[in-house]
């Protein structure tokens, strides 16, 4: 009686230990396909914020580079998307969006640019005022990139 008992045991312990295993190994792979799915909507989400951020800047700095009078609502919606970044980017993204909204203040203080001064600008590359900004959010979704795999 001792032998069946001991049999029926082993056969309960092994269904257990089975079903505990394909339980546990459907929760990992839940949560690894939920994780993964977040890094897929964050990375698109700062796609886009940095696009909109990119082609607010830039109207804002040829605006600012042609006139002394600021773009009031240009630079609120610039501000207002650099503030979305503070929430969720990498500190150095928030930094270089820094940089650039205060180079943006600062251009509408100098002497305004002609034509000609602007070619220049583009030919020497000092009118590229997003290159820093581009460099680090490309690091970032590498970085996002990587952690989801």
């Amino acid at each position: 009686m001792e032998a069946s008992i001991t049999s029926a045991l082993a056969a309960l312990a092994g269904t257990t230990i089975g079903g505990l295993t394909s339980v546990i190994a459907n929760w990992l792979n839940q949560k690894n396909q939920v994780r993964a799915q977040w890094l897929h909507y964050e990375r698109n989400r700062r796609q886009v914020l940095y696009r909109d951020f990119i082609e607010e800047a830039s109207k804002c700095y040829i605006d600012a580079l042609q006139h002394d009078e600021a773009d009031i609502s240009g630079l609120v919606g610039l501000y207002a998307k650099l503030s979305r970044m503070r929430v969720s980017s990498s500190q150095p993204v928030v930094h270089c969006a820094e940089g650039i909204a205060r180079k943006i203040l600062n251009t509408y203080l100098e002497p305004d640019k002609n034509f000609v001064e602007l070619r220049d600008m583009a030919i020497n590359g000092s009118i590229d005022l997003l290159h820093e900004f581009s460099n680090a959010c490309r690091k970032e979704f590498d970085e996002l990139r990587a952690r989801e795999f």
